[in-house]
């Protein structure tokens, strides 16, 4: 007689988001529900058994870095466990991308870490989730490396960016970029701004940054990574002044070219000290940077041509 053979065992790693939410008198609520709520029947539907832990519960547009890094040391601790054949991260649409980033900067095993969440709530007459979750859950048993499992596709989490607000196959990857690991870093997390270019722009924004103590910036430029005259200027006080600038584009795929000059173009930002990003976005730019300054790296430019 044959002994059957044992489902794969799967972690989930539940962190809020619209997949953990409902409908009430006020709009969409704050998420309230579990995990093993949120997992339903979709295990014994593709074959595999889970473990449900709960680093968080959040909105994940309220995220910070921290948060994140909560969410990278559970997937770190499942994957601990050799019995553990893959990871899902039930996450926020909002922030997922950055996330799935961070994980992927600092995921060295063959197993698979798989993200997914829902643009409709758990009560909505027609819910994503539950189709989401069973591809995640599949793919994290039959991919490796860091994915992000969504609207019917599986997409790498280096350069995969939401680009619909509304559309359940909201997610993404004009651009997929090359991999390469960070070694995990203690200590506080730096403050990395943002700073969204714009044209006949000023360098207020960014003298606002290192004034409020800001250890990196990540400029998204205009077209392939232009600005102003000012900027430039702004850029070189920041980095005078030891705060690091990434340059970015806010073209949704494409490189930035540090090709333009004499009048605030990416070749004077470079010129001015800005490191060009490559064909990383901003929000996955300002995961790296950040991770890259926790972990005191000093050649920016090396490590942004490595990834971007």
């Amino acid at each position: 007689m044959t002994t059957p053979l044992t489902p794969p065992l799967v972690v989930v790693v539940t962190t809020g988001g619209t997949i953990a939410s409902t409908v009430d008198a006020d709009g969409v609520s704050a998420p309230t529900l579990a995990g093993d709520t949120l997992v339903g029947p979709a295990a014994a539907e593709v074959g595999v058994r889970v473990r449900v832990v709960e680093p968080l519960r959040v909105d994940s547009s309220t995220l910070t870095l921290a948060d994140a890094w909560r969410v990278v040391s559970s997937v770190h601790e499942a994957l601990a466990s050799p019995d553990v054949a893959g990871v899902v991260v039930l996450h926020g649409t909002d922030s997922l991308e950055e996330t799935a980033y961070l994980l992927d900067l600092h995921h060295d095993d063959p197993r698979a870490v798989v993200l997914t969440g829902s643009q409709r709530t758990s009560d909505h007459p027609e819910p994503d989730a539950p189709a989401n979750v069973r591809l995640a859950l599949s793919t994290a048993t039959t991919r490796s490396g860091v994915l992000v499992a969504f609207g019917g596709a599986v997409l790498p989490a280096a350069g995969v960016a939401k680009q619909h607000t509304t559309a359940l196959d909201a997610f993404a990857c004009p651009d997929p970029l090359p991999r390469a690991v960070l070694p995990a870093a203690t200590g506080d997390w730096p403050r990395v701004d943002v700073v969204a270019g714009y044209p006949g722009m000023d360098g207020a924004l960014l003298d606002a940054c290192v004034a409020a103590g800001a250890r990196g910036i990540v400029l998204q430029g205009l077209g392939s990574g232009n600005a102003t005259a000012a900027v430039v200027a702004a850029v070189a006080r920041a980095v005078a002044a030891g705060v690091a600038v990434v340059l970015t584009t806010r073209v949704a795929a494409g490189p930035v070219a540090v090709t333009y000059g004499d009048g605030g173009g990416g070749a004077d930002l470079a010129a001015a000290g800005a490191v060009p990003a490559g064909r990383l976005k901003a929000g996955q730019a300002r995961v790296l940077l950040a991770a890259l300054l926790r972990a005191g790296a000093t050649d920016l430019p090396a490590q942004f041509a490595a990834r971007g």
